[in-house]
């Protein structure tokens, strides 16, 4: 098993579990604690777990909303293969909303340059990745830019949503359960998200696996309110099946 593998085992089964030890991680992947304590510090400096006496907790239990730059640092590979199986679902012409995000921000790096599009996002660094293309007529939406996702927020967000109308919203979520559907930390962000929503006549949700183990404090919509799912194949067969039943195709790349 590669570094990076176990790393994002390891992340896995805090989430999972709330909290993972040293010893008991290094007996299981026949490793030295050293090396699973170079793992941690790893993970930790990626914003995604937090150093605790002979093991680590992820940040999500502590209450910490990891910040756009560590969470763009993990599951990188999957967030390609995400983003490149997300291109199918842009059209040839016509407009679309970008959602903030580490797995969206992928997808802007890659749109397809023949196609003649409006792009709606609400995040600066977004926006200036897609104003240089000059087939492409860019609104960048309005408000307070929170520091820790680079999302614009509140009202002046929310007015120009309510007067849109597009063809596809990619989303992007903390969270994704079957129970409690897409989840947030922060609910100015759960309310543009689900003005987004409803400005679009298709949503397609790019979430990663491990966005499907946890919950967050804000609902901005449920499974059934989203036509479809791109996730990775480290999405296990079963969740899958139970995300498909309630109502988006699930596409696993």
């Amino acid at each position: 098993m590669y570094a990076e593998e176990r790393q994002q085992e390891i992340l896995r089964r805090a989430r999972a579990i709330g909290r993972v030890d040293v010893v008991t991680l290094g007996e299981e992947f026949s490793v030295t604690t050293e090396t699973i304590r170079r793992d941690l510090t790893v993970l930790e400096r990626a914003g995604v777990l937090r150093r605790v006496h002979g093991g680590a907790i992820p940040v999500e239990r502590l209450g910490f909303e990891p910040a756009l730059a560590a969470r763009d640092e993990v599951m990188t590979a999957e967030k390609e293969r995400i983003a490149k199986a997300a291109v199918a679902e842009i059209p040839d012409d016509g407009a679309i909303i970008i959602d903030a995000g580490s797995t969206t921000g992928r997808l802007v790096q890659i749109l397809p340059p023949d196609r003649e599009l409006t792009v709606i996002v609400n995040s600066p660094p977004l926006a200036t990745a897609l104003a240089a293309r000059a087939n492409l007529n860019v609104i960048m939406l309005g408000g307070r830019v929170r520091g820790r996702t680079l999302a614009t927020v509140d009202d002046w967000a929310l007015r120009p949503l309510a007067r849109l109308n597009v063809d596809v919203a990619f989303m992007a979520a903390n969270g994704c359960s079957v129970a409690k559907g897409l989840t947030t930390p922060d609910p100015a962000e759960a309310a543009i998200k689900r003005a987004m929503i409803k400005a679009a006549k298709r949503s397609v949700l790019l979430a990663d696996h491990t966005k499907f183990a946890d919950t967050y404090l804000a609902c901005f919509a449920s499974l059934s309110e989203i036509d479809m799912v791109v996730t990775d194949t480290g999405l296990d067969p079963a969740t899958a099946a139970e995300v498909a039943a309630a109502g988006p195709e699930v596409v696993r790349a």
